[in-house]
C-alpha cells in the first residue's frame, strides 16, 4: 500500500508527506463541516420559529436558554453568513402624519434632549401614535407609552379613529400603571403632533404630575426608541392579515404580552423588559 501511495504521489508530482498532511487535514475539515451543519440545523430551527425576524444576538439568547449553555456569538454570526440565513431587515416607514395645530395649541421644550440612557423605571416615558393598514383597506391607529429605562410598553390603545380619545385613554392606562408609584421627576416625551399640543391633553399631563417634553419639529431621532419599537412591531406582527379591529386587537394584545414578558433584549442584560424592571427596582 505504501509503495502504491508513493507511486501515485510520483505520478501526481506531490510528496508523500504532503499527501498524508492533506489526508489528516481533510478528516478534520470533514468533522468541522459536520459540526457546523449540526449547529446550523439547531440555529435554523430557532430562526424559523421567529419567521426569520431574529438576528445573531437574539439567537445567542435563545440558544443559551434552550441549550442551557451559550454558543459563541461570533460563531453564530459566522454560521449565518456561511449558510446564508439573515435577519429580515425592515424597510423604513415612509408614512409620517403631518397635522397642523391651531393657534391654541402650544409646543413645549425638548426637556429630554435624547437622554435615553435612563436607569430609573417610571421616570421617563415616550409616547407616539402609528398607523396599521389592515384588510379591506381599513386603517387602525395604535397609541403607545414606553418606559425608556426598561423599554416596557406600559400603556397602549388601539382605535379606528384618530380622535383625541385615543390619547386620553392611553393616559388613563398610564395613570393606572403609575398609581402610587409616580416618580417625582416623571416626564412624558412625544413629537409635536396635533394630539400632544392640544390644550386638554397638556392639561391632563400636568394634572397627572408629568413634565411634558417634545421633539424638535421634524426630528424623529428625538423620539428614536419609540420609532424603533413601532418598526420592530410591524415586522413581527402579521397585522395586514387582520380583517377587522377585533382581530387586530388580539394580535396586538398577544404581541405586547410577548414583547414585555418573553422577548429578551440584548441591551437589557438579556432580560425581558418586565424582568429588567424588577431587576432595576431590586438593585
Amino acid at each position: 500500500m505504501k509503495n502504491m501511495v508513493r507511486y501515485l504521489c510520483e505520478v501526481a508530482k506531490v510528496s508523500p508527506s504532503g499527501y498524508y498532511k492533506w489526508l489528516r487535514s481533510s478528516g478534520k475539515q470533514a468533522l468541522r463541516e459536520e459540526s457546523d451543519y449540526q449547529d446550523y440545523v439547531f440555529l435554523k430551527e430557532i430562526y424559523d420559529q421567529f419567521n426569520g425576524k431574529i438576528g445573531y444576538r437574539g439567537l445567542y439568547m435563545e440558544v443559551a436558554e434552550k441549550a442551557g449553555q451559550p454558543m459563541n456569538h461570533k460563531k453564530i454570526l459566522r454560521l449565518m453568513r456561511k449558510f446564508h440565513f439573515f435577519a429580515k431587515v425592515r424597510r423604513a416607514n415612509p408614512y409620517r402624519t403631518l397635522t397642523k395645530a391651531t393657534e391654541a395649541h402650544r409646543q413645549v421644550p425638548n426637556h429630554l434632549n435624547r437622554q435615553f440612557n435612563q436607569k430609573e423605571p417610571g421616570k421617563v416615558f415616550l409616547t407616539d401614535i402609528t398607523y396599521l393598514q389592515i384588510g379591506g383597506g381599513k386603517t387602525a391607529y395604535l397609541s403607545c407609552v414606553k418606559d425608556v429605562a426598561t423599554r416596557e410598553i406600559v400603556a397602549y390603545e388601539l382605535s379606528a379613529s384618530l380622535r383625541m380619545e385615543i390619547v386620553y385613554r392611553t393616559l388613563r392606562k398610564l395613570e393606572d400603571f403609575t398609581r402610587n408609584r409616580l416618580h417625582p421627576e416623571a416626564m412624558i416625551h412625544s413629537d409635536q403632533g396635533f394630539h400632544y399640543t392640544h390644550p386638554e391633553y397638556q392639561s391632563q399631563v400636568k394634572r397627572m404630575g408629568f413634565l411634558q417634553s417634545m421633539s424638535r419639529k421634524g426630528n424623529c431621532l428625538d423620539n428614536a426608541p419609540m420609532e424603533s419599537f413601532f418598526g420592530h412591531m410591524k415586522d413581527e406582527v402579521p397585522y395586514k392579515q387582520a380583517t377587522n379591529i377585533g382581530e387586530l386587537k388580539q394580535m396586538i394584545d398577544d404581541y405586547m404580552d410577548h414583547y414585555n414578558n418573553t422577548r429578551k433584549q440584548w441591551t437589557l442584560k438579556r432580560m425581558t423588559p418586565a424582568a429588567y424592571r424588577s431587576h432595576l427596582i431590586a438593585a
